[in-house]
């Protein structure tokens, strides 16, 4: 019987001197194959072996004048007519990330739409390319704001004004009620809400965009950025002095805002991505507000921005939103 204890002796090599070194040959034959194949799947940014981006860069801001920062100095970037500022929302958010000029891409212009994320956009200083080119597989943070221009929120609110005039004369006499609201007539007078229809019709653009921004930035996290406050929720008397608009259609319009973030706030959701509400907090930096603490100018800026846009402090106040919504994801 064997002895159970004795070492095992190593299996002996019976092939021939010339076997083995076919078998040699071959070996080094395939390293190079090995090689090109292992480098192959480590430039394929599809490749499991693809190394993903950093935490916070490359940056990528997306979205239209409110996201640009229209009017605000100093205006920075190409084209001139995307109104982008050095002290936007994504500027500060890119600095309080610490990230390096070349790690952040702002491709925001002022007037964009959805549309304008995958097509060329024409402005006064030229031509911005979609908005989407500037989204790589290697990006690791997106914000997007977008969606108030698919309504034409500001025609809207120019066209309200008009409608408001002799209503908002009388607001201001203390002669109408909250019902008094000739805009809001206007945009349902058939019995549907048109900027209701307007807004889904937004949302179901903004669900394909998501879509697309995942797939050429596979990697990245994704902010979607609602709408600060432009009207009073509850003290529209204020709008009937400061924008001539009457306390019922002050009411309306700021409900047809709310409903705009929660149509963004849902696509959000639905694609698995963080919505940033800066609503909530600039309650209070309305339009209609006193002008040392709005964030938001009136028909005539008194504080640098444009019109029924936000100024430096709004800017600031949004990008306080996102730090807050990319620390709490970290």
């Amino acid at each position: 019987m064997a002895n159970r204890d004795a070492p095992l002796q190593p299996k002996q090599d019976r092939t021939t001197p010339a076997v083995r070194r076919r078998r040699i040959r071959r070996a080094l034959t395939t390293l190079p194959l090995a090689a090109t194949l292992l480098l192959s799947a480590c430039s394929d940014p599809h490749s499991r072996l693809a190394p993903t981006p950093e935490p916070h860069g490359p940056y990528v801001a997306l979205g239209d004048s409110y996201t640009s920062g229209t009017g605000i100095p100093d205006q920075v970037g190409t084209p001139a007519g995307c109104g982008r500022s050095s002290r936007n929302y994504p500027a500060l958010v890119a600095r309080y990330l610490g990230l390096d000029a070349d790690l952040v891409h702002d491709a925001s212009c002022s007037g964009a739409t959805i549309a304008d994320l995958t097509g060329p956009q024409s402005t006064t200083g030229g031509a911005n390319p979609a908005q989407l080119s500037a989204l790589t597989a290697g990006t690791a943070l997106v914000t997007v704001g977008i969606g108030g221009n698919d309504l034409d929120f500001t025609g809207i609110l120019t066209r309200c004004i008009a409608l408001d005039a002799i209503g908002a004369l009388l607001d201001r006499l203390g002669r109408t009620t909250d019902e008094d609201a000739p805009c809001r007539a206007y945009y349902t007078a058939d019995g549907t809400d048109r900027i209701q229809q307007r807004i889904r019709a937004a949302s179901t653009r903004l669900a394909a965009a998501l879509t697309r921004i995942h797939r050429l930035a596979p990697h990245a996290r994704v902010y979607v950025v609602g709408y600060p406050d432009l009207l009073p929720a509850t003290d529209g008397a204020a709008c009937a002095h400061v924008l001539g608009v009457t306390t019922g259609d002050a009411a309306y319009l700021n409900s047809a805002e709310v409903r705009l973030n929660s149509a963004l706030q849902q696509q959000a959701t639905a694609a698995g991505d963080t919505y940033v509400d800066t609503y909530a907090a600039s309650l209070g930096h309305d339009a209609c507000s006193a002008a040392a603490t709005r964030w938001i100018e009136p028909l005539i800026p008194t504080a640098g921005g444009a019109p029924l846009h936000p100024d430096a402090a709004g800017q600031q106040g949004a990008a306080d939103a996102v730090e807050r919504a990319i620390t709490a994801g970290d």
